[in-house]
């Protein structure tokens, strides 16, 4: 939620009590904040919901919450904007403490553990909008992880859970310290990586898609850095007879997503 004077708001007892304590985070938007209570209704701490404002569906579930002994506060709608910091909250703002992010070692396990993986790797991608809308398509595709370093990249935030709409308890978010040697860790695990590149001689369509495998792309402004880039077992071009020179990294992501999704079950076989 940035830095400086750390934020406080009014707890569901009376008193104040920090709106997002070491560990949690903030919510909001009606369809993040339904798709987190519903998902993982243990990870949510507390709600602040906008006076007066009537919704049945809202209602129904701050009555669940509310049963489960979740604080639930009625609030002016400038404390929403303020704990939202700007952001659509729609009336509704949620503090929830599940689904942090993992890191290396529990990557190590998911890839003991899924013989197939399908993994979608993000280069310094900065926009939480962008990293929430990848984290919203590689759920859609049934992917297995989405893997980001720590450093200058996005992390989760409420700007993420909004876009990505329940995606974020849905598949899981690894933070790496070295991009490029959790690359290695993928391939020692049997894990081809395949990097998308404007320039790549061989379209994404020609390239198998199946087994075990991480889509790499980069970031918004120079893409893949160049020790991604040499990490990757192959480079692949999203094909664009059109007149622009690039597609946004989650629509990217989706192209190459769903292209492995249509080889890895033909005509639709194991889907439904």
């Amino acid at each position: 939620m940035g830095g400086g004077r750390r934020r406080r708001a009014h707890g569901g007892d009376g008193g104040r009590s920090e709106a997002a304590p070491a560990g949690a985070q903030l919510v909001y938007g009606q369809h993040a904040v339904r798709e987190a209570a519903a998902y993982d209704p243990a990870g949510v701490e507390a709600v602040w919901v906008e006076r007066g404002r009537r919704d049945s569906r809202l209602e129904r579930l701050l009555d669940k919450l509310a049963r489960r002994g979740i604080p639930v506060e009625r609030v002016q709608r400038r404390e929403l904007d303020r704990l939202a910091d700007g952001g659509s909250h729609q009336g509704v703002v949620l503090r929830y403490s599940g689904t942090p992010a993992r890191g290396e070692g529990e990557l190590a396990d998911l890839l003991e553990a899924e013989p197939e993986p399908l993994l979608l790797v993000l280069d310094q991608v900065q926009d939480p909008h962008n990293l929430g809308a990848c984290m919203r398509s590689a759920a859609a595709a049934g992917a297995h992880g989405v893997i980001a370093p720590r450093d200058r990249a996005a992390a989760l935030s409420p700007a993420v859970h909004k876009t990505a709409a329940g995606a974020v308890q849905r598949v899981p978010f690894f933070q790496v310290t070295n991009l490029a040697r959790a690359l290695r860790q993928l391939q020692d695990a049997g894990v081809v990586v395949l990097g998308a590149a404007g320039e790549a001689a061989a379209p994404c369509y020609s390239a198998d898609l199946r087994g075990p495998l991480g889509l790499v792309l980069g970031g918004e402004s120079d893409g893949m850095r160049r020790l991604t880039r040499e990490r990757c077992d192959r480079l692949v071009a999203i094909p664009m007879p059109g007149a622009m020179e690039s597609l946004n990294v989650s629509v990217a992501a989706g192209v190459l997503l769903f292209e492995a999704v249509r080889q890895r079950f033909p005509e639709g076989g194991g889907l439904g």
